[in-house]
């Protein structure tokens, strides 16, 4: 069965309106239903502008939960002059950019059938990092890692999905991957025993993991690999 991840809460929604979760395995973060009407409730005790507030149209059939989540809007102005104090020599409007994402609340009607999983570790990691972590949890003995070029501070966000909903415009710059790096590293030593084959690195000099369960390839030697012409 396909696998999908995915820990923005915007691109969340657009995957469940799609009915994406029906013929795949989704798992989402922070994906805890309740019942539906806690979200006129919670909605009834902020005063959040309506720009702010995602909602999906009822799916119909047996529906009885809905996911709330989000960042808090009246918030977003303290954590700008936090990160500008802490990142001085950053592009402040390209900062402002990233923390403004997903701001608000995403509130996704669902059906009590949906077979959605909420992911219970490893919390607070990038989508690539978590879905390989997932895979190994899962007992995958092989991983080909496809699309993790990291990325650049100094140069444009190289994402396949840039301009698109609920993603980063084309012309928002790269991220320090120096977490990410992290992540796959304690992914890679906590499953010893799982072979990763990371197709493509973008830069000169692969990562100093100093795993032995960690290979290169090329996309042509991974096409050799499943014969794909």
């Amino acid at each position: 069965m396909d696998n999908l991840v995915s820990i923005d809460y915007g691109i969340q929604q657009e995957i469940y309106i799609s009915g994406y979760h029906k013929w795949a395995q989704c798992w989402f973060a922070d994906w805890n239903p309740l019942p539906a009407d806690a979200a006129e409730g919670m909605l009834f005790g902020y005063d959040i502008p309506e720009t702010f507030v995602h909602q999906n149209e009822t799916p119909g059939g047996l529906v009885g939960q809905c996911v709330i989540s989000g960042k808090d809007p009246t918030t977003l102005n303290e954590k700008i002059e936090a990160a500008i104090k802490q990142f001085p020599h950053l592009d402040m409007e390209d900062l402002k950019l990233k923390l403004s994402k997903d701001v608000g609340v995403w509130i996704t009607y669902v059906k009590d059938t949906d077979t959605i999983k909420n992911i219970e570790f490893p919390k607070m990691w990038a989508a690539g990092s978590t879905a390989i972590h997932l895979a190994c949890q899962e007992g995958a003995k092989e991983v080909y890692m496809l699309g993790f070029d990291l990325s650049s501070q100094n140069k444009l966000i190289n994402n396949i999905y840039k301009g698109t909903n609920y993603y980063y415009p084309e012309h928002t710059k790269g991220f320090n991957p120096v977490n990410w790096m992290n992540e796959l590293k304690t992914v890679f030593g906590e499953f010893p025993d799982t072979q990763f084959y990371w197709v493509d690195w973008a830069y000169d000099t692969p990562p100093c993991y100093n795993h032995s369960n960690v290979g290169y390839l090329t996309k042509t030697e991974l096409c050799d690999t499943f014969k794909i012409l």
